[in-house]
């Protein structure tokens, strides 16, 4: 068994995919598994995907959204830990999955580990707009508006099978959230940290675009712990949002 499977979804993204998968296929790790799960582009992305020949595995289909997709990529996926890498993202350096190895092996009964993620200009992508350092993870982090990055999130693919995927059909934005939210939390899977600057994301998100969709994204937010039966705080849901602007201030 391979022990990364690392999922990139796409749709349209010629213009930033390259730099994705040469993030991935640079890794000085060898261990891993790279699948593309794209919904049916029509731009220049499947040329670009067709270059890497059998580097990477590419499916290529229409589906329900971006948080369909990525259950196919985890139904698909044979490695040990499962990862998703948006397809304008990149990996930060080519220690990335060696680093998370290491941090994952440092631990009996570990499920999960997750790092750092820096929010990058579109264009100049040296230039560090957000700063997302994680911290450690107790229990009563998510209450106090904590969640690690989904793109460094690496999760047993046990997991999804045990517990479940992501709730593509009650959820538009806020389903990485309440994946990670059911499995810290409510089902209580080890989780490590690994102090690392592990992802760099173009701005502009989804559920960031606009203040119309980070309300929506907030309902969806307190919708993740209804669906679980979950009760957070009375202030968890304003701890969460000042943990975004605190990441405009705090940079390295």
């Amino acid at each position: 068994m391979v022990k990364f499977s690392i999922i990139t979804v796409s749709f349209n993204n010629a213009k930033t995919i390259g730099q994705t998968i040469e993030s991935v296929l640079n890794q000085k790790f060898s261990d891993f598994e790279y699948l593309i799960i794209d919904g049916g582009s029509s731009d220049e992305t499947l040329p670009i995907l067709q270059t890497y020949g059998e580097k990477i595995t590419v499916v290529s289909e229409p589906d329900k959204g971006i948080y369909d997709a990525m259950n196919k990529g985890w139904r698909l996926a044979k490695g040990e830990f499962v990862a998703y890498l948006n397809a304008d993202d990149f990996y930060n350096h080519d220690l990335v999955l060696k680093n998370m190895a290491d941090s994952l092996s440092l631990e009996a009964n570990v499920w999960a580990g997750y790092g750092d993620l820096a929010y990058v200009d579109p264009i100049q992508t040296e230039k560090i707009i957000r700063f997302w350092k994680t911290g450690t993870y107790t229990n009563q982090s998510f209450t106090l508006g904590w969640m690690p990055p989904h793109p460094t999130f690496f999760l047993k693919r046990e997991a999804f099978a045990q517990f479940g995927g992501f709730k593509d059909d009650l959820l538009k934005s806020a389903a990485d959230y309440e994946l990670i939210l059911r499995m810290l939390f409510k089902n209580k899977l080890k989780a490590v940290y690994c102090p690392d600057l592990l992802v760099r994301m173009r701005v502009g998100g989804i559920s960031n675009r606009s203040l119309e969709n980070r309300i929506r994204g907030n309902r969806e937010d307190k919708l993740a712990w209804d669906l679980n039966n979950l009760k957070p705080a009375w202030f968890t849901f304003i701890l969460k949002p000042v943990r975004k602007l605190t990441q405009f201030i705090f940079r390295p």
